[in-house]
């Protein structure tokens, strides 16, 4: 039996030095307040520690389980068959609409990163054209090192100073999102406009970076926002969908944004629909797989219809995703039974060079959380990284001899002659004078002797560590296409070698077809995707031919890297230290049960309670709370108080603002009664208890939460067994599961931070301290 150390702190840094780790504002869904400028700089440590063992307070859990009340139950009895149907055709609606949205934003940051970036290299190409001829080269790099620098500033000034959740990809924050956390500010208006100009920024600025991943981020934001028919943001509500303001509801309509901006980007409407399965959702049905199918289409439709009009091809849907492969024809592209093992054996180096970079990742992002945590600094480092890509870039094609002739069929947009001859260019340049899209493409599908040896393997170590470097820092970004890109040159090296060493082999050794392998292999080694990759790459080539070997090099890719790291977005979750739920309750823990499992004792709080203990319980910030069971006193004084009911912190506070006590209620016959939709109208940014004032008179009243709590929550005897509890919170997406004894009584709660905590580590079954960090 694994032995197992309690190590859990409830302190915190800012406990430390006299400042609120987190106020009840936080945990009720509104806003801390932030402290002045000064007082912030002031109070930050150089250094910030860190540790991995850490589960962190701060983050809540969603309500997925509906609450049961009284008042529930009767609005549900009151609808008619025709009530229910209108509620399903809104629900079709509003996916349609997300989908919509999130084309026409797909195809806007699309249309703005290629007229920018063509402005970009246009500018730097004719200065380099010029000063090659005349000399003095180093001021073409000083030229392009500075617009890269300039447009990144712009975009991490964006992300740092005013909405710090839009860094990245977003995608570890919306799988969160979908595994029942409540990240703050994750689904904010802000945050999507914040995403989208970023991300712009950072492809325009030549970072090592990819637009399709902040997609799915941007589609969940317009998912929640649409959903609920109104923006808190903007303070506007349109007296829409008001039905679908709870969680239940807004967390299935983000499963449709993150498919559809999967979809948008990679023009993958099935890989959409499983990639809300296998990252996220904790809840599926038939319905809601149809529905989130449905947003997929109408984005990938929208996008392709927009950017048709763009193209100046009216009508002319070939441009399914941002991000397009091209078509990879089944006669050039074929493979044969003895090339498998050699896709399995790229899928291992794929998994190897996956971990590499996920380690590496991991070691820069613990350095940037300890010293790199202030914005200016942020800001800084987004900038040197940038001038770092274009020096570096510069570089290699400088001193690259890598010269080809520039034929009839030769598409580049921006081709660099520098030395080589007149009608030749460098083909280095190819690669790292285009936006990753573009160079993923002519990697994928130039003709053989395109590229030199070297050429690709110096460009794969240089763009390995780029990539590695970018990744993390204050951008909005996605890590997608520079694996896709780092894949597909190695794989095509790969490729050139076979053709070189085995008889025929300039036959059936096509570099592009070993390109795409090397493509999913990298790709697969990183973000550990199984299923919804091998789809999205499926569709995105537009060849089912490539569907086994593709799943094939996943598989061995996922099964060599997880051997010795996790998947990047699960480093990153990890790191953050937030309470992620998996599939499954760790494979030892069966021998711990309920008891040991569950936070006690427990705050309850009578059938009909005193006004003044709610708010003095709702005030204190030592434990708070966020669900209070209700018990009932027998009818004898000596028997013990049975539990009838749960009740949440949210609901509590809607009641108190309402004043809804039995006094009042009394004294005013003409009293409306409160109705569900007062408690959709404070969701979610309920207010902080704090802002609700309660006169001395007030405290002495009574408040009844009969009609209130939910009568029917979920209970677990003590001795039920850790995986028992873990698949039953899981799979209901609860907040909150009551232990009970043989009587009835309350004798703890389980949340999902008691279950989260227990892991597998190195020495087995691991219990992480908790801590509001």
């Amino acid at each position: 039996m694994a032995n197992i150390t309690k190590k859990v702190s409830w302190s915190s840094r800012a406990d430390e030095s006299g400042v609120t780790a987190e106020g009840t504002p936080l945990l009720n869904g509104s806003e801390q307040p932030r402290p002045s400028r000064q007082e912030s700089l002031r109070g930050r440590p150089k250094e910030i520690p860190h540790n991995e063992k850490l589960l962190s307070l701060k983050f809540e859990s969603l309500d997925y389980d509906n609450i049961e009340n009284q008042l529930f139950l009767e609005e549900e009895r009151r609808m008619s068959y025709m009530g229910f149907r209108c509620l399903e055709i809104s629900r079709w609606v509003v996916c349609g609409l997300i989908g919509f949205l999130t084309g026409l934003i797909a195809c806007f940051i699309d249309i703005a990163v290629e007229e920018l970036a063509g402005m970009k290299y246009r500018v730097v190409k004719e200065n380099i054209d010029n000063f090659t001829e005349v000399g003095g080269l180093s001021i073409s790099l000083i030229l392009w090192a500075v617009l890269n620098s300039a447009i990144v500033m712009m975009g991490a000034i964006l992300v740092a100073f005013f909405e710090p959740i839009a860094a990245g990809s977003g995608i570890p924050q919306i799988k969160c999102y979908l595994n029942g956390v409540k990240i703050p500010r994750v689904v904010r208006l802000k945050t999507l406009v914040v995403k989208v100009c970023g991300v712009i920024c950072s492809v325009v600025g030549g970072l090592a970076v990819g637009k399709e991943g902040p997609m799915i981020h941007s589609g969940a934001v317009v998912a929640a926002g649409v959903s609920q028919g109104r923006s808190t943001s903007l303070k506007r509500d349109f007296k829409i969908f008001e039905y679908f303001r709870r969680d239940t509801e807004k967390r299935d309509f983000v499963s449709a944004g993150a498919a559809a901006g999967v979809s948008a980007a990679f023009g993958a409407p099935v890989g959409g629909v499983l990639f809300s399965l296998e990252e996220g959702a904790s809840f599926w049905n038939q319905m809601l797989t149809w529905r989130i199918f449905f947003a997929s289409m109408i984005s990938t439709f929208t996008l392709n219809f927009f950017l048709s009009f763009y193209h100046n091809k009216p009508g002319d849907l070939s441009n399914p995703g941002l991000i397009n492969f091209g078509r990879f024809e089944s006669d050039s592209g074929a493979y044969n039974l003895y090339e498998i093992p050699l896709f399995i054996a790229m899928g291992a180096f794929g998994g190897l060079l996956g971990a590499l970079f996920n380690k590496l990742n991991y070691w820069l992002t613990i350095f940037r959380i300890r010293y790199v945590h202030r914005p200016c600094l942020q800001v800084m480092e987004a900038m040197l990284v940038a001038a770092v890509t274009a020096a570096v870039s510069f570089t290699m094609i400088y001193f690259s001899n890598d010269c080809q002739p520039l034929g009839s069929e030769n598409k580049e947009k921006y081709p660099l002659q520098l030395f080589c001859a007149d009608g030749e260019y460098n083909s280095m340049a190819t690669i790292f004078f285009n936006t990753p899209e573009i160079s993923v493409r002519s990697l994928f599908h130039t003709q053989a002797g395109t590229y030199d040896p070297l050429t690709l393997s110096l460009f794969t170590i240089t763009y390995f560590f780029l990539a590695c470097w970018t990744y993390g820092l204050a951008v909005s970004a996605g890590v997608f296409i520079p694996a896709l890109l780092i894949g597909a040159a190695w794989g095509r090296l790969f490729g050139i070698l076979l053709a070189s060493i085995t008889p025929n082999g300039s036959i059936w050794a096509d570099p592009g077809k070993y390109a795409l392998i090397g493509a999913a292999a990298q790709l697969g080694g990183v973000v550990r995707m199984t299923l919804s990759l091998t789809v999205i790459m499926m569709e995105a080539t537009g060849n089912v031919t490539y569907g086994l070997p593709i799943m094939l090099v996943l598989m061995t890719a996922k099964i060599v890297g997880d051997y010795f790291v996790e998947g990047l977005y699960d480093i990153h979750i990890k790191l953050q230290s937030v309470p992620f739920l998996h599939w499954d309750a760790p494979a030892t823990s069966h021998w711990l049960t309920a008891r040991e499992v569950m936070s006690a004792p427990v705050t309850c709080l009578n059938r009909i309670e005193k006004v003044g203990t709610i708010v003095d319980v709702l005030s204190n910030t030592s434990t708070n709370h966020n669900g209070f069971p209700v018990v009932m006193q027998g009818a004898d004084s000596d028997e013990p108080s049975k539990l009838c009911g749960l009740i949440l912190r949210s609901q509590l506070i809607v009641l108190l603002k309402h004043k809804v006590f039995v006094e009042l209620a009394r004294s005013r016959l003409t009293q409306r009664k409160l109705q569900l939709k007062d408690f959709r109208d404070a969701y979610p940014r309920f207010p902080p208890i704090q802002s609700i004032h309660v006169s001395q008179d007030e405290r002495e009243c009574m408040m009844d939460l009969t009609e209130f709590m939910n009568a029917t929550p979920y209970t677990v005897p003590l001795e039920t067994s850790l995986p028992r509890v873990f698949k039953l919170f899981r799979a209901l997406g609860l907040r909150h599961l009551v232990v009970a004894d043989d009587v009835n009584r309350v004798v703890g709660l389980v949340t999902r931070k008691d279950l989260a905590r227990y892991h597998l580590g190195s020495h087995g079954l691991e219990e992480l301290q908790l801590a509001q960090t």
